[in-house]
C-alpha cells in the first residue's frame, strides 16, 4: 500500500494520477490518497491488500466515522471506460475537485487512460472561478459539485464561457436543485447529472440511467441497490456489521431511497436515515427542500429534523439567498406541504458543508436545535 498525500496543488494531483494509473495497470502498489486535513493513516490501512485492489479511498463519513473502501482495478477501469462510452470520445479532463476523493481520483484516471493527463486546478486557496476559467483551456470534460456550478454561473464572464466550452460537465456529490439545472441548461452548459458513491467507484448512474455494466434495483420501500462491474470489493478496517452487510450478492445496498420516473429514469429521493418522523408521519426532506427552492430568491435549502418533546421531531429548514424573509417563506410553502411544512425556517449566509460540497446535516441539526 502506497499512501499518496495531496494538498490541493497540481503537482500533488499529478503524482497521485501517475501512481494510481500504475496501480490500475499492475505496475505499482495500490494507492491510498490522503487529503491535507486527514490524519496519518492507521496501521491497518497500510497493510498489504489483495493484488486486484488498485486504490483504497476513504468516504466522507456521511453517517458515523469515515470508511475505507477497497477499489479493484477492474472496477475502476470499468467505471472510467463506461463513462467515456456514455459522454463522448476520450479527452483531457480538468480536475476541479480534491484529488483524494473518489470523484477527483476518477478524473485523474479517466484522463490518464485517454493518454492525456488531466489539468489540475490549484485548490490550495480554495475553489476560484478565475482559476477555473484559466485552467479549462484545452479540456473537454470536468466534474463539479452543485456549489461549484452555482459559483461559476454567478461569476459569469470567462468562467461561464469556460463551462460552455466543455463537451460534458459531470455534476454530482450532492443533489442538485432543479432550478440550478434549468439555469445551467439555459446558459448552454452541457450538464450530466451523476449518482454514485465511493463504493461504486463514483458516479455510476448518469442522468438517471445506469452506465453500461451497472444494474439498479429498488427494494420494497424504495432503497437503492447498485450492482455490476463498478462495485467495490468491500471495506478495510473496523466497520459495523451493518456496513459490511451492505455488500451483497446483488451489489451495494445504499442508504438512499429512489423511484422510477415515467420515462424509466432513477430519481433519488434522499437518504433513508434523513427521513423525519414527526407526529407519526414520515417527511422526506427532499420534498420540503424542492418547495423552498421554488421560491424566489432561494439559492440553497436544507431540511432536517430536530428533537421535539411533543412531535418526536420537528421539521426545520435552513435557506441561503438574497432578501429572504423566514416567516414569508414558511407561509408560502405551508399550503402545499401540509404537516410536512417546516415549523421553523432559518436564513443563513451559507450552509455547513462536508466532503466535496454535500450539506452537513448533522452540523445543521445541531445549529438549528435551539430554534
Amino acid at each position: 500500500m502506497q499512501p499518496i498525500p495531496t494538498d490541493g496543488s497540481p503537482a500533488a494531483a499529478s503524482a497521485l494520477g501517475a501512481a494510481a494509473l500504475a496501480a490500475l495497470e499492475g505496475r505499482g502498489p495500490a494507492v491510498l490518497p490522503t487529503g491535507p486535513d486527514d490524519r496519518a493513516p492507521a496501521p491497518d490501512l497500510l497493510a498489504p491488500v489483495d493484488d486486484d485492489v488498485a486504490a483504497v479511498v476513504t468516504t466522507t463519513g456521511s453517517t458515523g466515522a469515515p470508511k475505507a473502501v477497497l477499489l479493484p482495478a477492474t472496477a475502476l477501469a470499468a467505471s472510467a471506460d463506461a463513462t467515456s462510452a456514455r459522454i463522448g470520445p476520450p479527452g483531457r479532463w480538468l480536475l476541479a475537485l480534491p484529488a483524494h476523493h473518489i470523484a477527483g481520483l476518477q478524473v485523474l484516471l479517466r484522463s490518464a487512460r485517454a493518454g492525456v493527463p488531466a489539468v489540475a486546478m490549484d485548490l490550495r486557496a480554495g475553489f476560484r472561478a478565475s482559476v477555473f476559467a484559466s485552467a479549462a483551456a484545452g479540456c473537454a470534460y470536468t466534474s463539479l459539485v452543485p456549489t461549484q456550478l452555482l459559483r461559476l454561473l454567478d461569476a459569469g464572464g470567462a468562467a461561464l464561457d469556460a463551462l460552455r466550452g466543455f463537451t460534458a460537465v459531470l455534476l454530482g456529490g450532492a443533489a442538485a436543485d432543479p432550478a440550478l439545472l434549468d439555469r445551467a441548461a439555459a446558459a448552454g452548459v452541457p450538464i450530466v447529472t451523476t449518482y454514485g458513491m465511493s463504493e461504486t467507484c463514483g458516479g455510476c448512474v448518469y442522468d438517471g440511467r445506469p452506465l453500461d455494466g451497472v444494474t439498479v434495483t429498488l427494494e420494497d420501500g424504495g432503497r437503492i441497490v447498485l450492482g455490476g462491474a463498478t462495485v467495490a470489493a468491500g471495506y478495510r478496517g473496523a466497520v459495523s456489521p451493518a456496513d459490511r452487510a451492505a455488500f451483497t450478492a446483488d451489489g451495494f445496498r445504499t442508504n438512499d431511497l429512489g423511484a422510477w420516473s415515467a420515462d424509466g429514469r432513477l430519481e433519488v429521493l434522499g437518504r433513508a436515515d434523513d427521513v423525519i418522523v414527526t407526529g407519526g408521519e414520515k417527511v422526506a426532506p427532499a420534498t420540503v427542500e424542492r418547495a423552498l427552492l421554488a421560491q424566489a430568491g432561494v439559492r440553497e435549502a436544507c431540511v432536517v429534523g430536530v428533537p421535539d418533546p411533543e412531535w418526536g421531531a420537528r421539521v426545520v429548514a435552513a435557506v441561503v439567498g438574497d432578501g429572504l424573509d423566514a416567516d414569508a417563506l414558511r407561509a408560502a410553502v405551508a399550503p402545499g406541504l401540509g404537516r410536512a411544512a417546516p415549523r421553523d425556517v432559518a436564513v443563513l449566509d451559507a450552509l455547513p458543508l462536508r466532503g466535496i460540497g454535500k450539506p452537513d446535516r448533522a452540523a445543521l441539526r445541531t445549529l438549528l436545535a435551539g430554534t
